[in-house]
């Protein structure tokens, strides 16, 4: 009956880490993300109309008013973790350096 229980807790956790936790952006996929153009310089922009952003730490796509957000110099990032945030925090040149040649990358494959 022990190990049952422990069992149990063990899957709960699991459970609560993967919805809420770090896991929790890993279910958006990686890869094919439209890159911003405008005034908010991580917004993306869909298919069906709506748009979200790109996380500049990770990449992943973040809709409005989900995950953290973050004024920096005029612009609001969104952020799908707050470790993602706090990795912006600590350096945040080095990801807007890094999603400014990713947008110019791909306006020269258009």
């Amino acid at each position: 009956m022990e190990g049952l229980g422990s069992f149990l807790l063990f899957a709960a956790l699991f459970y609560f880490m993967m919805r809420f936790g770090c896991g929790s952006h890993m279910k958006h996929g990686q890869g094919g993300h439209d890159h911003p153009e405008g005034n908010a310089a991580n917004a993306a922009d869909h298919d069906d109309g709506t748009s979200g952003y790109v996380d500049p730490v990770c990449d992943m796509e973040v809709e409005t008013e989900q995950g953290y957000g973050k004024m920096y110099q005029g612009t609001l990032y969104r952020f799908c973790s707050r470790s993602c945030l706090d990795k912006f925090d600590n350096e945040p040149e080095r990801y807007i350096n890094k999603q400014q040649a990713l947008m110019e990358e791909n306006h020269n494959d258009h």
